[in-house]
């Protein structure tokens, strides 16, 4: 990776730490949600999600703490699935996870393609401790799809 790309993926992390998407309150009614725990840093997040009847996600919203990577995350997480098609959804975290677990390799063209800003968490792969901070986001989700009816597996095909 060069350095001008790697400096670009760095921002894209720096400012979506700070100016977190899909980042609030988590509505007191809310039925599909998932809480989950990285237990090796201690970063949290609950995370709820609203769909529709193909299982697209109509709104989301969550609330968490931890290190500028899981919350940059969820931030680029939130702001990539509002909207998106179940196919494309699950395309994009299957993408996601493939790529934490590159171990510093960089994913494929059409890889990056699908990840498009996600793709700036490419380097964390070469950081075993950090993976489970990026992944945070995703497996909540994963969850509170769960509890809303929609089944999806990311890890699917590896």
């Amino acid at each position: 990776m060069s350095a001008e790309m790697e400096q670009l993926y760095q921002a894209v992390i720096l400012d979506h730490s700070r100016s977190r998407q899909g980042s609030g309150e988590i509505p007191q009614d809310a039925s599909n949600t998932s809480h989950q725990v990285n237990p090796t840093c201690g970063d949290e997040v609950t995370l709820a999600v609203e769909v529709d009847d193909d299982g697209k996600i109509t709104d989301l919203v969550w609330d968490g703490d931890g290190c500028s990577i899981s919350q940059a995350s969820l931030s680029v997480m939130s702001e990539a699935v509002v909207g998106m098609d179940a196919k494309d959804r699950q395309e994009l975290a299957r993408t996601f996870n493939k790529m934490m677990h590159l171990r510093g390799q960089m994913p494929s063209e059409d890889e990056l393609d699908v990840l498009e800003d996600a793709a700036a968490f490419s380097g964390v792969s070469k950081f075993p401790a950090r993976v489970k901070c990026a992944l945070l986001g995703w497996m909540a989700l994963q969850g509170a799809l769960s509890a809303a009816g929609v089944d999806e597996n990311y890890t699917e095909g590896e």
